[in-house]
Formats: structure tokens, C-alpha cells, sequence
């Protein structure tokens, strides 16, 4: 399988951390904080996390405090559409083919929930074919580009297909919740709003070519309960342990380590690491666990810094900073994280 095609979209809407924290501390809900989440809050939103700004489908930020149940689900429902459709575009003009040349469509949230699901609604604005096959992979959190990009490698190598188009989309200013829980604040504090999209094909396009090797995966359920969403009062609660950068930076050496052996490829030979940018600490962990650099996860680093951790879309945003860096060839990782708990990982050849 090759990516032949990628393309990214965010809301026009950025807002810096420091935006976030001066509208914030003038809300009514910050009055209502304990003292402790208060310093919480505080520290994130203006200390050293990593996060510069993030992109939210919100006119204004005073929008993030309207938290009910119809209008979290009346945002995702107006804008998972319409990023998705965008990064797809996108990716679709990078591979130099039409929506109508696209056999299946693939996408993956985790932010909210649509009956029919997005893929009625991104192939319609696309113009796809009436045959295309959709599939809509909901509830993976930030690991779904992964199982999606593998999904659409089985599709290729069954010859159900030729060209799949992969697409994760992420409305996380749809899926807010406020309350005194730790976890909680610094989600909100963490997330922000986008969609990647990628184009996959049996054979290259003659542009620079990324084969997708081989790739292996690890489900944990016993962690499950570290990294998850909850139903509460109606709204998706997001649950964020501290345990998490440790964990994740542990299950990503165990898959490295799987499909390195597996395939035969020395971890000298890694040229370029594109993980899945969960936050600084995410990052700190992968780079003590796996003797990393900062330069090696630059890419991640820039891309959470910019958009803030846009949980399953991430990877593409990274891959993207990637290519256009003129990164050197030969093997990349690409890895992704999250809710399960789960950990992906595939070997590219860029060449």
C-alpha cells in the first residue's frame, strides 16, 4: 500500500492558551471551581505544556461554556462534516485524483455520533460514487488513524479496491465537560479541533513514494479505565489518568520492538518517527522510553504546539510536517495511542 495523497483542515477559528485563560478566569464557571482546580487550570493554560494555540469550532471562546447535551451535538454534527470534506479535498488534490476515482471511504471519530454516520455526509459533499463502500469506525480515541489506515491496507491487498480514501475527524470543543475531576480540566485545556485525511492506493503516483510496510498493534483492557470517555449527564466526560504518558510511551516501545523483529529492520535504520502528539508529557515519556531526541520528534512537537492534541487526527498533521521538512529517506515509524488501552504502530519506506 502506498499513501499517495494527504490533506489536513482545521476551524478558522485559533485561539492562543493565553486567550483561553484570560476568557476563562472571567467566566461564571471558573468562579465555581474548587481553589485547587483554579491552580490547575492556571498552570496549564500558562505554563510550558507545549501548546501554543489551538484551532476550535467556536466563534467565540465564551462558546465553550455552553455545555448541554443539543448544542455539543449540534457542533459536532455542523462541523465534523465539513472538516472532514475539507481535509479530503485536500488530500484527494495532492494525489492528483477525483472523488469519483475513490472505491472506499473510511472514517474515524470518537467526538460524537451521527446515524447515518459521516460517511453519508463527507461522500455526498465529495460526490463520491452511489457504490462506494463507507465504513464509520467510531470509539477509538486518539489511536484510530492507525486501525483505519489498516483497514484500508486490507482493502488494497484483498483487491477490493484500488483507491481508499482515509479520513479522521475530531470536533473535541463538541465533547467539553467541566467539573472539579483533574483529568477533566487538563482535557479541556489539551484539545483542539481538525481532520486528516490520506489517500491509499495498490501502486505509486510519481510523486515522493510512502509504502506501508507492516505494521502491529497491542490492546491492554486492563488499562482501559486510564484513558477513556464516559456518558455523563448526558455528554461525553473525558477520563485522562496520570499514568498515561508512561503507559503509552511502554506499549509503543513493546510494538516497536514487535514489528522491528518481525520484519528484520535494525532500529538504527529508522530515518524519521511520526507519534501520535498526546501532550509534553506524552512526548518526554516517548522520547526517555525509546532514547528518542527532540529533534526526532520535532514534527510531533510543532504539530502540538500549533493545534494542540487533535487526538485521532494528529498523526496525519505529523506525517504532513514530515514530508514538507524533506525528511530524510528510507524507514519512518508511524505510531498511534489511546483509549483501550491501545497502542499502534506501522513501518513506512519513503523513498
Amino acid at each position: 500500500m502506498f499513501i499517495t495523497g494527504l490533506g489536513t483542515a482545521v476551524p478558522a477559528q485559533c485561539f492562543t492558551q493565553r486567550e483561553c485563560w484570560e476568557t476563562l478566569k472571567q467566566s461564571v464557571r471558573y468562579q465555581q471551581f474548587s481553589p485547587r482546580s483554579r491552580a490547575i487550570l492556571k498552570q496549564v493554560l500558562n505554563g510550558r505544556n507545549g501548546i501554543a494555540a489551538r484551532h476550535l469550532a467556536l466563534d467565540t471562546l465564551a462558546q465553550a461554556f455552553e455545555v448541554t447535551p443539543d448544542v455539543l451535538h449540534e457542533r459536532f454534527a455542523r462541523n465534523a462534516p465539513l472538516l472532514a470534506a475539507r481535509a479530503a479535498e485536500l488530500a484527494l488534490a495532492d494525489s492528483g485524483h477525483q472523488a469519483g476515482e475513490i472505491d472506499a471511504l473510511l472514517i474515524s471519530t470518537c467526538t460524537g455520533y451521527l446515524c447515518p454516520g459521516l460517511t453519508s455526509y463527507v461522500s455526498e459533499r465529495l460526490g463520491c460514487r452511489p457504490d462506494i463502500l463507507c465504513l464509520d469506525l467510531v470509539g477509538q480515541g486518539c489511536v484510530a488513524a492507525l486501525p483505519n489506515l489498516c483497514a484500508g491496507e486490507a482493502l488494497l491487498a484483498a483487491g477490493r479496491c484500488q483507491r481508499v480514501l482515509s479520513i479522521c475527524v475530531e470536533v473535541c470543543s463538541a465533547a467539553l465537560y467541566f467539573d472539579d475531576d483533574p483529568g477533566v480540566l487538563i482535557s479541556a485545556c489539551l484539545f483542539g479541533d481538525g481532520a486528516g485525511a490520506a489517500v491509499l492506493a495498490s501502486s505509486p503516483n510519481g510523486k515522493r513514494p510512502v509504502k506501508w510496510r507492516t505494521s502491529g498493534f497491542l490492546l491492554q483492557p486492563k488499562c482501559r479505565d486510564l484513558l477513556r470517555f464516559e456518558h455523563k449527564t448526558g455528554m461525553l466526560r473525558n477520563i485522562l489518568s496520570p499514568q498515561v504518558p508512561a503507559v503509552a510511551a511502554q506499549y509503543a516501545a513493546t510494538v516497536l520492538d514487535q514489528v522491528l523483529s518481525r520484519s528484520g529492520v535494525r532500529r538504527s535504520q529508522l530515518q524519521g518517527w511520526v507519534m501520535h502528539p498526546g501532550g509534553r508529557d506524552v512526548l518526554l515519556a516517548l522520547r526517555e522510553r525509546l532514547g528518542l531526541s527532540e529533534h526526532d520528534l520535532r514534527w510531533s512537537a510543532a504539530v502540538l504546539r500549533k493545534f494542540g492534541n487533535l487526538s485521532s487526527a494528529s498523526v496525519y498533521f505529523v506525517l504532513q510536517a514530515a514530508l514538507a521538512d524533506s525528511a530524510p529517506g528510507g524507514y519512518w515509524w508511524l505510531s498511534s495511542f489511546g483509549a483501550g488501552f491501545s497502542c499502534h504502530g506501522a513501518l513506512l519506506e519513503v523513498n
